[in-house]
């Protein structure tokens, strides 16, 4: 996250997203695959963790083998080229985006913090301070999945469904 400023003085909040490196692995079409879809790899891969099917599959595109390969559907076939890099001109300012990440981990964590519940009294003799509270029902002599209890926080997949403001930049270093 960063901020640009507007021309009246407004700052704007934008991400910078690093677009560079990623390269066209494969052209899927109607004919072989069933689907039309590029598939994009991004962040090379160390020789010694490639294996031949992966390094077979790259050379094709003439590039390293990649670390991350994804696919974009509905796209014009006709304006990407096999191992051709894409460029960041292709998102324009302010376009939409969906951005796909990993949350930041806050290892094991109390239901106060994990699951936004309220603490007891802090006072006058009260013992029931940050604890989880009831368990409900004992019939069946277990906790229920699902149940709100402490555990591990974070390190989950996270998707943000809309940035309104993409600033572009083309060398990031």
């Amino acid at each position: 996250m960063t901020q640009i400023f507007a021309e009246n003085g407004d700052v704007i909040p934008v991400t910078v997203v690093d677009v560079a490196g990623n390269v066209v692995l494969q052209k899927k079409t109607i004919e072989s695959d069933g689907y039309e879809a590029i598939q994009i790899g991004y962040d090379d891969k160390k020789e010694s963790r490639t294996i031949k099917p992966e390094k077979g599959h790259a050379e094709k595109a003439g590039a390293a083998p990649k670390r991350f390969i994804k696919e974009i559907r509905d796209v014009n076939l006709d304006e990407y080229e096999l191992g051709k890099e894409v460029p960041a001109d292709t998102f324009k300012a302010g376009e939409v985006i969906d951005v796909i990440g990993t949350s930041k981990g806050k290892g094991f964590q109390g239901p106060i913090k994990r699951h936004n519940q309220s603490r007891g009294p802090m006072a006058h003799g009260s013992r029931y301070h940050r604890r989880p509270g009831s368990m409900g029902v004992i019939d069946p002599a277990h906790v229920f999945k699902g149940k709100k209890l402490a555990g591990r926080m974070g390190g989950e997949t996270v998707q943000c469904k809309t940035w309104k403001w993409l600033k572009l930049t083309r060398n990031v270093n």
